[in-house]
């Protein structure tokens, strides 16, 4: 509800939402003596100061009875779609409950309820059932229900074959129960959220219905009633349609605007709290290093709010090294790749000392510099191949996109360096994995075809985030090896992210530790077991060997990380680290400890 009230649109739509559930609450009271009164001396009167919207065929003030009107217009919508709702979400889910082949003809009959048109289908069970309020109700209704029948199909194919799901049904529950309680308690957010819009959209067919003669009859009415009675004077006296038109216009845009809010808050969507602010960095005065091919310095990223997630850092890759950057989920290791990247998602915005790529200072270029130089000579591995491959279309279309877009290359040259890099990264039948689609490929092929295509261009640098976490032991030993031999066969250097220290500790020369968005440590990978920072001495220590004692309890790590809006002014890590003391209340700068160590710890 927080998130609801911050968005702009959420807080008018709210606003529109609780005046119309008020008046529909006191309009009868104030203003049904004024709405029935006859005044036979100013039929079909325009807007004047005692009546602001006109009169009607009897003299009777419009505006009153466009308020009173508030209540029947309000709880016919909310009666109709409590129908469509419930309906809707019985029919949606028959087919997870009948035999497969009776399932089918349910999902058809939907798909056909769908593409009628709903206001045609609501009239239609109008006629049959009978014209008025009851037949425009059951209408309105029936015409909703199809869509929620098709969302509440959708939501439950989506969850069917989870994993919780699968044991409900080894453990022999009846459908029906795991319908009502594994299905339906995992889907009802969203059908909540679209049941908002669906009363906006209820609200406007039965003001249509009634318009048209098929739905509320007097003397009753509603909104769309006292539009048709007063459409006969429109040319005359135009004021009279003003009040039941706004209305509902207001009302059902209100009840859209209050459905598409909820939707953005509950997915976290509303906007955040303040404007995105750069960090302030000063930037680097000296030459970029000519041996590096990727110099950070100072690099700090910072969301509205007071989110910082990346704090000072300083990393330098050189030509053949890989540099691994470790630590535990939160600590900002993604979010630095993706700044190195300039790929931080908005409102973030990254700031540092200095970010250069072979020796290019990527803030000292042009928006289009920048864009080649990092299409040429930086190469980015994901964690999830699936996500980074576009299942519609072909591997070896999207590996020679690349070479296409950044080289120039033609059609031809360009799928053949395809079928290269695919056999580079060791791929068997290469020439026949390009024609293949993405889901034709295992995890880790389809791992290593990403790896292909950072190397369809001549990549100075490979940024790998996680590569290895979705494969089984097997195959992430085989992705690594397929890694090393890139980096020692083409000379480019790489940044290899990943919260496994012992991954780290095997492929990688050089090491950082990162703890709350900042270096803690930085170190050879063949000094590990010499580490100097409580931090890092707990990564290892949590690590079982042939030699440890399975008798005793797994080594872990008290506490918890510190979020990135939560980190204080001394060392994020003292409220875990049994060496704290009095100067850990401010924070420790990174500084030497020996060749080629660096650690961030007073007490190291």
């Amino acid at each position: 509800m927080r998130r609801l009230l911050r968005y702009p649109f959420g807080l008018t739509a709210a606003f529109l939402v609780a005046s119309l559930v008020l008046l529909a609450v006191i309009g009868p009271p104030l203003f049904g003596d004024r709405a029935a009164a006859i005044h036979p001396d100013r039929i079909n009167q325009g807007a004047d100061g005692a009546h602001w919207s006109g009169t009607d065929a009897l003299g009777r003030d419009l505006l009153a009875r466009t308020l009173v009107a508030t209540r029947l217009t309000l709880g016919l919508a909310f009666l109709a779609t409590l129908i469509g709702t419930c309906g809707g979400v019985l029919l949606g889910a028959l087919p997870s409950l009948l035999p497969r082949r009776a399932g089918r003809l349910v999902v058809a009959a939907v798909d056909l309820l769908v593409a009628f048109p709903a206001l045609l289908l609501a009239m239609f069970t109008a006629v049959v059932t009978g014209l008025g309020a009851r037949g425009a109700v059951l209408g309105i209704g029936v015409a909703l229900a199809p869509t929620f029948a098709r969302l509440t199909h959708t939501l439950t194919a989506s969850v069917a074959e989870a994993d919780y799901i699968a044991a409900a049904r080894m453990l022999q529950v009846p459908r029906h129960r795991v319908l009502t309680r594994h299905v339906l308690p995992n889907i009802a957010e969203p059908l909540i959220l679209n049941t908002a819009q669906a009363m906006g959209s209820a609200l406007l067919g039965l003001s249509a219905m009634s318009f048209l003669g098929m739905g509320v009859q007097a003397p009753s009415y509603d909104w769309g009633r006292l539009l048709n009675e007063a459409f006969g004077h429109v040319y005359v006296t135009p004021a009279v349609v003003v009040a039941p038109a706004l209305a509902v216009a207001l009302a059902g845009l209100g009840f859209m605007l209050l459905g598409d809010a909820f939707a953005k808050a509950a997915s976290g969507g509303a906007e955040p709290v303040g404007k995105p602010v750069a960090p302030v960095v000063t930037p680097a005065r000296d030459a970029p290093d000519p041996h590096a091919v990727l110099e950070v310095r100072d690099l700090t990223v910072a969301f509205p709010g007071g989110v910082t997630p990346v704090r000072g850092v300083s990393l330098t890759v050189r030509s053949g090294d890989i540099v691994g950057l470790v630590g535990e989920s939160g600590s900002g290791k993604s979010m630095t790749a993706a700044a190195i990247g300039r790929l931080v998602p908005y409102p973030g915005l990254a700031a540092a000392a200095r970010t250069a790529l072979c020796g290019t200072d990527l803030d000292a270029c042009t928006p289009a510099e920048r864009r080649a130089l990092l299409g040429s000579s930086l190469a980015m591995v994901f964690q999830d191949p699936t996500a980074c491959l576009n299942p519609a279309l072909r591997v070896g279309g999207q590996l020679a996109e690349v070479a296409a877009l950044h080289d120039g290359a033609s059609r031809a040259e360009a799928r053949t360096r395809a079928v290269e890099r695919l056999g580079q990264v060791r791929i068997k039948e290469p020439a026949q994995v390009v024609r293949q689609y993405p889901h034709e490929l295992s995890g880790g092929m389809r791992q290593r075809a990403v790896i292909a295509m950072g190397l369809m261009g001549t990549p100075r640098l490979i940024i790998a985030d996680e590569p290895t976490t979705a494969l089984d032991v097997t195959v992430q030993r085989e992705v690594l090896r397929v890694l090393r031999d890139v980096v020692d066969d083409s000379g480019a250097g790489a940044l290899f992210i990943s919260h496994d220290i012992a991954v780290v500790s095997e492929l990688c020369d050089r090491v950082a530790v990162m703890y709350a968005g900042r270096v803690v440590e930085e170190l050879p990978a063949g000094a590990l077991r010499r580490a100097r920072h409580p931090y890092t001495r707990a990564l290892i220590g949590s690590l079982p060997d042939m030699e440890t004692d399975r008798s005793l309890p797994l080594t872990t790590i008290p506490g918890r990380q510190p979020s990135p809006a939560d980190v204080g002014d001394g060392c994020p890590f003292a409220d875990r680290c049994a060496s704290a003391g009095e100067r850990c209340t401010s924070l420790p700068p990174l500084v030497a400890r020996g060749a080629g160590h660096q650690v961030a710890c007073w007490e190291a």
